[in-house]
Order: C-alpha cells, then sequence, then structure tokens
C-alpha cells in the first residue's frame, strides 16, 4: 500500500493549525513557527520548527502536544519534532493573516 505524502501532509499542517502558543492568540503554522512538515514512504511525519524565544515558557510542553496530535492523524504512523534555533524566528516569518490578527498590518 503506497502512502498519499501530500494528503498526509496537508492533514498534518490542518492539525498544526489547531495548536495555539498560550500567549498568543494565533495558531503555530500561522505563526511560521513550523518550518518544515516531511512525510516518509512509512508514513512518518518530521516536523522541524521553533519557538519565538529559547525561553519560551511552553518550550517543554508544546513539542510533545504537537508530536502527540500529528501522530493522531489518521494514516500517521509517527510523528517526531525536532526543534531548532536556526534560522531565529521573528515576526517577519509570520503569515498575513496572523500579522492581520495582531494587529501588526
Amino acid at each position: 500500500m503506497s502512502v498519499d505524502k501530500r494528503d498526509i501532509e496537508n492533514k498534518a499542517i490542518e492539525v498544526l493549525k489547531t495548536i495555539y502558543d498560550p500567549e498568543i492568540p494565533v495558531n503555530i503554522y500561522e505563526m511560521g513557527l513550523i518550518y518544515e512538515v516531511k512525510v516518509d514512504d512509512e508514513a512518518n511525519v518530521a516536523i522541524l520548527m521553533t519557538l519565538t524565544s529559547p525561553s519560551c515558557p511552553v518550550a517543554e510542553s508544546l513539542p510533545p502536544e504537537v508530536e502527540q496530535k500529528v501522530a493522531g492523524v489518521k494514516g500517521v504512523n509517527s510523528a517526531k519534532v525536532t526543534l531548532t534555533w536556526e534560522p531565529t524566528w521573528t515576526k517577519d516569518m509570520m503569515s498575513e493573516a496572523a500579522m492581520l490578527e495582531l494587529g501588526l498590518v
């Protein structure tokens, strides 16, 4: 059985859009915190993400929440989050919708 990588990636992104940094009323995907979502041939999802700062209060809880929710997507075998600080997150990485939501446009 072949894996529909694009379908799984799209479903994973939809789930990522339901996860919020508790301090900011915008989801982590629109915030630009998700740098990459990759699906392999076995339906394992690898997520490269960052946080707004290394001292972010949710640094301990947010990555496991992302893994758990993406792993729960139908068709996903497993999910693994890798945190990175390169490139450093800036508000320029936010989507236009996120900037509008926060009144930055």
